[in-house]
């Protein structure tokens, strides 16, 4: 599926082709517009290949046409515009009394006037179009802004310059109107190419897919396009190629880039029954790859949607700052015929007038504030999303500077998740600890519990092997026990004792019961060992933690296990608090008693079972979730599962929400100070001429997007 967006304003995506609400252009491809704005110079190349289109691909012949024909269309337009209006520019110069007069030459001849008129008509209705269809497009959309300032501006200027050649007192403003209509469409064009970079930023992840696939069809392998590649199909990744669709891995074993997706910079070992994702490359071995999400359903196809939902999606700075831009455009017309009708009063010189009425519209153009924030959103959201921060939620991703308390789910977190095991005791001779772990883990095999895990990792890891085990049965909380090599046996922890009312041995000395969980093992009722298991803290918990310290955000850690394992990992990682014992439902409330200290509340949690409590957070925040997009109720997703990650996306909320506040000072103090001068308040020592007004107009706009393209200099740490 293809989508469209405005080359003057990034924000605005649409699933079909048409025109921008907002300055009524029409809307380019994405992703199509991107060659152009590298190069300009290749433009020629499109046309042959827009040729080629037309023959070879028929059933597509619609779409590809169209997307050929606006290839870059709209930058190159306002380039090739500017030369054209550049070139007429210089006789229009070289024919005005006013140049003449100013530097002392003459150039008359019978009608030169009318020749002076033809000119400056082409220029108004060539050079001006862009500018008089995107005030259309704007009083339609009643959005009156930008292109309608300079619309009206040059309109202005050229309906005073026909009325003095047919007759009017006073001197024509044709050259005005020249080079007017020149420095905009090369403002217009820089600014371009600079918003341009926001949805690149967008392209460059639709840009992750392969256009051609491999794909294993009755035993052959053929090349076909990537669109008409269909879920369960066989593909072929040789060494090097992108990943055309995730899926599950039939044959093979590579390591595979995922960088660009999840921020993770180390190349993934895959291997057979192993997950690959649309988007990532492939490195040194080749794999066979049965497609499971193609296209729509594909990781990559997620991302992009949620990142354009992202910027699409206004949070309170962007508001004031489109209400600011509309003010600032109500203004500058007001001001504008205010300068007229007080210089028009006070001088009876009706040229000077229009001068200043048209150089404040020109100046007072509010585009540095309507391109200040989008284009931060826009490369703050891909950025993030290229580093592993899905952010689904503007507003609470501006929140993130305010928060004062986070609150992690223990489990999966800030540890790993999984269960290892730690000690295996034997209490008699009669087993040696192998064996035991060998009956442990054959009476574990069918239980789902992380103690069976960690057990059944153990048996793996020690390359023992699993026995036969008949009548299972679970022990809800207990444990669990099965007949194993004829004899009875039971895995089961300290309640087993109370249930079947016997002595629970003594706990050897050499177990740390704060952090280690102990799982008793028996055979035919006799207790033959110990075997304790232990949740490790994750690499990167422990800088989490202390980095938040340094921003005075308290940590609190919340989970279901008992109070001396929360205290002892709370403890080892210097948190500020515990919550222990809290069953899931239960987890909402606890955030909820946090915001009624009116503590600003994140939450962190794997967005399964905590989806009450990401919904109840001031910030949601899913951890681990990772290629599965569908945390709905959280705000931000973190794809890997660091909690380094939480502190990443704080620190890059504060810097986006700084370059936003930087944004709007400079757009709103240039003006402050710009309009005035417009004005003629300095006159007669500083007059602004309109054509220097446009200069300043451009800049301005030009600084804002530098400024915001600076998020990208520094990375993320």
């Amino acid at each position: 599926m293809k989508r469209y967006t405005c080359p003057m304003h990034p924000q605005v995506m649409k699933d079909e082709p048409g025109k921008c609400p907002l300055c009524g252009m029409d809307l380019v491809p994405m992703g199509g517009a991107k060659k152009e704005a590298h190069s300009h110079h290749g433009h020629h190349q499109h046309h042959d290949h827009k040729e080629h289109s037309h023959h070879s691909e028929n059933h597509n012949h619609h779409s590809d046409s169209g997307y050929d024909k606006h290839e870059g269309h709209h930058t190159h337009d306002f380039l090739k515009r500017f030369w054209v209006s550049l070139i007429i520019t210089v006789p229009v110069l070289l024919l005005s009394e006013m140049i003449q007069h100013w530097f002392g030459f003459t150039i008359a001849f019978p009608g030169d006037k009318y020749v002076l008129l033809t000119l400056g008509t082409i220029i108004y209705i060539y050079g001006g179009m862009p500018f008089l269809k995107g005030m259309v497009g704007e009083i339609k959309a009643k959005a009156i802004g930008m292109m309608t300032l300079v619309a009206i501006a040059i309109s202005v200027a050229y309906i005073y310059s026909v009325a003095v050649v047919f007759g009017l007192p006073g001197m024509d403003f044709f050259w005005e109107l020249a080079t007017l209509i020149v420095i905009m469409l090369l403002g217009h064009w820089l600014e371009m190419r600079s918003t341009m970079a926001a949805s690149k930023a967008l392209q460059s992840l639709v840009a992750l897919l392969p256009n051609d696939v491999t794909v294993e069809r009755h035993g052959e392998a053929l090349k076909i396009k990537l669109e008409d590649l269909k879920n369960g199909e066989t593909i072929i990744i040789k060494p090097g190629e992108k990943i055309p669709a995730d899926g599950t891995i039939v044959d093979g074993v590579s390591y595979v880039n995922e960088s660009m997706l999840t921020g993770e910079s180390v190349p993934v070992k895959k291997e057979k029954d192993g997950k690959v994702i649309a988007g990532s490359i492939n490195g040194e071995g080749a794999l066979r790859v049965t497609a499971t999400g193609v296209g729509k359903d594909s990781y990559l196809n997620k991302v992009i949607n949620l990142v354009q939902d992202a910027q699409a999606a206004k949070s309170n700075t962007q508001n004031l700052a489109d209400k600011v831009a509309k003010w600032l455009t109500y203004i500058a017309i007001a001001v504008g015929v205010i300068t007229f009708i007080y210089w028009f009063g006070s001088s009876g010189d009706i040229a000077f007038a229009l001068e200043r009425m048209v150089t404040v519209m020109v100046t007072a153009c509010p585009h540095a504030l309507g391109v200040a924030i989008p284009l931060v959103v826009a490369i703050s959201t891909t950025l993030s999303a290229t580093n592993g921060l899905l952010i689904r939620n503007r507003t609470a991703f501006e929140t993130t500077r305010n928060l004062s308390t986070i609150i992690f789910d223990k489990t999966g977190t800030l540890t790993k998740g999984s269960h290892a095991v730690e000690k295996v005791i034997p209490l008699t001779d009669k087993y040696a600890a192998d064996e035991m772990i060998q009956y442990a883990a054959a009476v574990q095999q069918y239980s789902e519990h992380h103690i069976a895990k960690g057990i059944l990792k153990t048996l793996k890891e020690r390359n023992l092997e699993l026995w036969k085990s008949e009548n299972f049965s679970y022990m809800a909380g207990i444990g669990v026990k099965a007949v194993v090599n004829g004899k009875e046996v039971v895995a089961a922890g300290p309640n087993y004792f109370k249930q079947n009312n016997l002595t629970e041995p003594e706990t050897p000395k050499e177990i740390n019961q704060s952090i280690e969980t102990v799982n008793y093992v028996f055979i035919d009722g006799e207790v033959i060992g110990i075997i304790t298991l232990a949740d490790s803290i994750r690499e990167g918990s422990q800088e989490a933690i202390d980095q938040l310290k340094k921003m005075n955000i308290k940590s609190i850690l919340l989970t279901g296990d008992n109070e001396k394992i929360a205290k002892a990992v709370s403890e080892q990682l210097g948190m500020d608090g515990y919550i222990a014992n809290v069953l899931p439902h239960e987890k909402q409330e606890k955030v909820k008693e946090y915001q009624a200290k009116g503590e600003v509340v994140a939450m962190t949690g794997d967005g399964v079972n905590d989806a009450p409590a990401l919904a109840q957070a001031d910030v949601g925040i899913a951890v681990g979730s990772g290629t599965d997009v569908a945390a709905e109720t959280a705000d931000i997703i973190l794809v890997n599962s660091d909690p380094r990650d939480v502190v990443k996306m704080i620190d890059f909320g504060k810097r986006t929400y700084k370059k936003m506040v930087q944004n709007l000072l400079w757009a709103v103090g240039y003006n402050v100070i710009a309009i005035p001068l417009a004005a003629g308040v300095l006159y007669p020592d500083f007059v602004l001429s309109p054509a220097m007004g446009a200069v300043l107009m451009s800049v301005s706009t030009i600084v804002v997007a530098i400024n915001a393209s600076l998020l990208k200099l520094k990375p993320l740490k």
